[in-house]
């Protein structure tokens, strides 16, 4: 099948309208929670920013699906802004239900240049959904959080994991389509838009470096005790990735440039010497993420 062929469109639009899951974020299995996990997701100090995020998105992306003029393009961004909404709507509710403190996030205003928005969330979403993948999955190895919570968020990850395999298969059918197709040209405008996409993440997390101190360790809440290494958390990382993106007709494009950083990371760290383990500290899985992107 030919990249930016109408095939190729037919397969991604498709398919990402077929494994659209319909269930109600107020319906889902929410369990009550003992005292300990219940201060643990309150330390969390990134609800507030997530509902932030996930509401200008929904607004965004319904927003650029109306300029779409291809009727199946159209309608599969359409399912992605409501999706996008949706998630908004699981974590407003979530707040509700374990009295988590998020105030009123205000959604970002729809921006002017409506597709670069789109595409620079789209890059966005690529890096957010790998170490997402990870981190879950890590906090569900040490147990920081029950199954029966993590399990409400499984139908979010495979909902971000069908997102960003539209997205890297609408640009690359866009960008053929505009001239752009050749694998050099692709590769090197994808490259600069990862990079874009990591600056902001490094220039989110320095601007929130010195806040009120709300992160794991300053509130003392229930901190997981694990000797978790950098290279563990990669690894997990790489193989849930893999674990994710293994559901998806194999003609399809993913997401392979940061996969393709974390392996040779990995590898680079596997090479050096080991040093002998220093005293264990505190940390969640949340804290073990912020350091690595930052």
């Amino acid at each position: 099948m030919k990249i930016g062929s109408p095939e190729h469109k037919e397969l991604f639009c498709q398919s990402f309208i077929a494994s659209h899951r319909q269930y109600e974020p107020e319906a889902l299995p929410w369990p009550d929670l003992d005292d300990i996990t219940l201060q643990r997701l309150r330390g969390i100090p990134f609800w507030g920013e997530a509902v932030r995020i996930e509401t200008s998105a929904g607004v965004m992306v319904n927003t650029f699906a109306e300029t779409i003029t291809d009727p199946l393009i159209k309608e599969a961004v359409l399912l992605q802004g409501y999706e996008e909404t949706r998630h908004s709507r699981l974590l407003k509710f979530m707040a509700e239900r374990y009295q988590l403190d998020v105030q009123d996030q205000t959604p970002e205003p729809i921006p002017s240049k409506i597709e670069p928005a789109f595409i620079r969330f789209g890059y966005g979403e690529c890096i957010d959904s790998f170490f997402a993948f990870g981190l879950f999955e890590t906090g569900r190895q040490l147990g920081y959080f029950p199954d029966t919570i993590l399990g409400i968020f499984d139908p979010v990850l495979d909902e971000e994991a069908r997102h960003i395999t539209f997205f890297v298969n609408w640009i690359a059918y866009l960008q053929t389509n505009r001239g752009r197709g050749a694998a050099p040209l692709r590769a090197g405008l994808t490259a600069w838009n990862y990079g874009r996409a990591l600056w902001n993440l490094i220039n989110l997390i320095r601007s929130n470096a010195g806040g009120s101190g709300s992160g794991f360790t300053a509130t003392g809440g229930s901190i997981v005790d694990a000797n978790l290494t950098v290279e563990q958390f990669l690894a997990t990382c790489l193989e849930r990735n893999a674990h994710r993106m293994s559901g998806f007709d194999a003609r399809l494009l993913r997401p392979q440039l940061l996969p393709a950083v974390a392996a040779l990371a990995l590898n680079t760290l596997k090479l050096l010497p080991k040093r002998h383990p220093a005293k264990v500290e505190e940390r969640s899985p949340w804290e073990l993420d912020g350091e690595m992107r930052g």
